[in-house]
């Protein structure tokens, strides 16, 4: 073979060495082996992982880490179809990665071969960009526009199949350069109008969300914050943009929102927000703003044109990546007079805290609130939380307080089974820092044998799994709407604890408040991946009420 000649695999691996990836996270497949041979010759981490599911949320989350694409590959077929549940989590998280998907042999295309696949078709709704490389020699073309599309505008997911008889087919080897996000600056004259429309304001509050924070851009909103008096909230699940123990911080935009800040919202004059979508979830239903066209002077600003005018129509649109935003902005001088900011955001602070208060008495011998609150003020403030989705995540999102970046991985998308292979992924990433990963036990059960691919690589999370023994949320809509016909929302667990020390990691059980905390200090210096098996009174749906509750209120609602 000549030097100069590389194979279709050699070629997809020279790609990601080039962008500087260190770990891919897979599920072994005969369709993409040329692949996997070209990594043996390279210092880049091969993850195996139990189902392709959590391999993507595996590779979803490292690139909510990284800020560059997290890396996925899976077999034809029923490996894709698994790994389109992380795909969905980066797309509506706005997160930048590739999945790379063996596909059949080229000329065996439109046959129903055995595992074919139209990707095109299958993932064309849910990713940025889906292609089929056909040509070995185009392999570093496709390559870097991967890269490029999944890290730019508003980042995303892209698929790329790969014909097992590609992989081996011979073309010139070629060097192709790291590629980066094309980073969009606000104008002059725009940064301007903010300054003017602010001075005439009397209640603004900023927001900010979505995708491409780094430290400075943080750093720098929290600034602006300050010398401008205003209360900053954040987005959906993107808690971990602004500090919670700040004074100016007003709390967070999503599920179970604080009445007070929703009312605050929907009461503000000019409201800005930073790099977020405001779509379903924290926009409360749409209620928030009104579509098209929002009562309060919206100025959105968001790296990706399409999403500006995509559902509110805003007074000013700027299109600009969140650092380069809140740089601009740091560089505003304020108004002279901005006392009733000031009190404005003092009591924005406050019925934040007092909103973060957990209640001292639910129903059960576990107290979730107090094991939250303890936790915050006990681990490190660079504590990685993870979680699913389900109402136990209610509790974390209200009584944690994140308080550095990159502290929170938890899908926008509202994807179950999210919370422990992401917790492996960040465990993997920062191996000496703490990893939580809550999970429910329906949550748990969807992507559990990932906890194997935790002991396998060592990578020594703590999953708490908060037992009630039924898919809470969708009990608590069920008791809402149809009170008393309970009808598909049991759940049968096993031993929680017996099943981590199957796996060869450390596990127990708490059923009582006062357990949980030795059990967690034994779990932190096994030095293993642990699982701490909390059991939960089924009564204690929310932090604000009880199952029985909400049954009973929705039968007086109708009369019953």
């Amino acid at each position: 073979m000549s030097a100069n000649m590389r194979t279709g695999g050699e070629l997809v691996v020279d790609a990601l060495v080039a962008n500087g990836v260190d770990r891919v996270f897979c599920v072994p497949g005969e369709s993409y082996l040329a692949v996997l041979d070209a990594l043996y010759d390279t210092e880049i981490a091969v993850t195996v992982c139990r189902q392709e599911g959590g391999a993507a949320m595996m590779a979803e989350a490292d690139g909510k880490m990284t800020g560059r694409p997290g890396i996925c590959m899976v077999t034809r077929g029923p490996g894709a179809t698994n790994a389109a549940s992380g795909v969905h989590v980066a797309r509506q998280d706005s997160t930048p990665m590739i999945l790379l998907v063996g596909q059949i042999a080229r000329d065996q295309r439109d046959r129903e071969a055995f595992q074919e696949v139209d990707y095109r078709q299958m993932f064309g709704g849910i990713a940025k960009w889906v292609a089929e490389i056909d040509q070995a020699e185009r392999v570093p073309e496709y390559m870097a526009r991967a890269f490029t599309v999944a890290m730019s505008g508003r980042p995303g997911p892209v698929v790329l199949a790969l014909p097992e008889d590609m992989l081996r087919e011979l073309a010139p080897g070629k060097t192709v350069p790291a590629a980066c996000p094309v980073e969009v600056s606000p104008g002059s004259s725009q940064m301007e109008a903010v300054a003017v429309t602010l001075a005439t304001a009397e209640r603004p509050i900023v927001i900010a969300g979505g995708a491409r924070w780094s430290e400075e851009g943080r750093a720098a909103l929290q600034r602006f914050s300050e010398r401008f008096d205003l209360p900053v909230a954040c987005s959906f699940r993107r808690q971990h943009l602004f500090d919670h123990t700040h004074p100016n911080y007003a709390g967070d935009v999503g599920l179970g929102i604080n009445p007070k800040l929703a009312e605050r919202i929907k009461g503000a004059d000019v409201v800005i927000l930073i790099g977020g979508r405001m779509s379903e979830t924290p926009s409360q239903g749409y209620t928030l703003f009104d579509v098209p066209m929002p009562h309060q002077t919206l100025i959105h600003i968001h790296p990706d044109a399409g999403e500006l005018g995509r559902v509110y129509m805003p007074a000013m649109a700027i299109n600009a990546s969140p650092d380069a935003a809140a740089g601009a902005l740091d560089k505003l001088v304020p108004p002279a007079a901005r006392d009733i900011w000031k009190a404005a955001t003092r009591a924005a602070n406050g019925d934040y805290l007092e909103w973060s208060v957990p209640p001292e008495d639910i129903p059960g011998d576990v107290q979730l609130g107090a094991i939250v609150a303890k936790l915050r003020d006990e681990l490190p403030a660079d504590t990685i939380i993870t979680n699913g989705a389900g109402n136990y995540a209610t509790w974390i999102h209200r009584f944690w307080r994140f308080r550095k970046l990159g502290t929170q991985l938890a899908p926008t998308s509202g994807s179950m089974g999210y919370g422990v292979p992401a917790g492996v992924a960040a465990k993997l990433r920062w191996p000496d820092r703490t990893v939580i990963a809550m999970a429910g036990d329906g949550c748990f059960q969807m992507t559990g044998q990932e906890f194997s691919t935790a002991v396998q690589y060592g990578a020594a999370l703590i999953v708490v799994v908060v037992d009630n023994g039924i898919y809470g949320t969708i009990r608590m809509h069920q008791e809402r709407n149809y009170p008393g016909r309970v009808i598909g929302t049991d759940v049968g667990n096993p031993d929680f604890a017996a099943l981590a020390r199957a796996h060869g990691g450390h596990g127990e059980t708490a059923t009582k408040t006062e357990e949980f905390f030795p059990a967690l200090d034994r779990a932190r210096q096994s030095g293993k991946p642990a699982i701490l098996h909390v059991r939960i009174d089924p009564e204690a749906i929310t932090p604000a009420t009880t199952l029985s509750a909400i049954r009973a209120a929705a039968k007086k609602a109708r009369g019953a």
